[in-house]
């Protein structure tokens, strides 16, 4: 782990079962979500007991409905509503140019691990992000998590505060983390009170073929700083 970054509590086994697992749970359901559950909830028994109850406290909502019931759900909870939202850095920089910058920055992670992610996601969604940790790099999407760790908290909160059936798999993940500190408490104090930037100026640094280290080998691409939440510092 980097030097600005604490190590895993956790062995690199149980982090990539918490992780993949939530990320399957976050996912969008489909004909698949059945043999989803089974499957991570054969895997919890060798997961601490705080991460592994938290995962299948999601299951157990997730078996407890039809699935085109969990379907209408997921789309209410996570596209239609801002402190919901799966993408990490909307929680930092809102719709703002910041959060292109922020892209990018995900994006060249992945390419540091020779991971490149197609068009059909954005880099910052956290189902992605897990999958990144889990099964590419886990030191790399470690970081990523953390560096995002207000985001996270934030969401975890809002889940359980809307009695939500996917706040246990957010939980796992946060559980996976170091215990917060002091100036990741004021970071999201901050944006509980404020929410992301407002400022609608859209996402043109990411879609400018200048600054898209996609259109160059990783090795060239520009290095870009990980933007820090309003509030933060390092």
């Amino acid at each position: 782990m980097s030097a600005r970054h604490p190590a895993p509590k956790l062995p690199a086994e149980q982090l990539t079962i918490a992780w993949q697992s939530a990320s399957l749970l976050l996912d969008y359901p489909d004909e698949e979500l059945p043999s989803r559950l089974e499957l991570i909830e054969g895997l919890c028994h060798r997961l601490p007991a705080a991460v592994g109850e938290s995962l299948r406290s999601t299951v157990r909502d997730l078996r407890s409905a039809d699935l085109a019931t969990i379907q209408q759900e997921y789309v209410e909870t996570f596209d239609t509503r801002r402190r919901h939202n799966l993408f990490l850095t909307y929680f930092a920089h809102g719709d703002t140019r910041r959060r292109g910058v922020a892209l990018l920055r995900f994006k060249q992670t992945y390419l540091r691990s020779g991971f490149v992610l197609d068009d059909t996601e954005l880099p910052d969604h956290l189902c992605v992000v897990l999958e990144y940790a889990a099964t590419v790099d886990q030191r790399l999407g470690w970081g990523l998590l953390l560096d995002h760790r207000p985001g996270l908290e934030l969401l975890r909160l809002a889940l359980a505060e809307a009695g939500s059936r996917w706040h246990g798999a957010v939980e796992a993940v946060t559980s996976t983390l170091p215990r917060l500190a002091g100036d990741e408490l004021v970071a999201i104090q901050r944006l509980a009170a404020e929410g992301p930037p407002q400022e609608e100026v859209g996402l043109t640094p990411y879609a400018t073929p200048a600054f898209d280290p996609s259109t160059q080998p990783p090795a060239a691409a520009q290095e870009l700083p990980m933007p820090t939440f309003p509030g933060a510092h390092r």
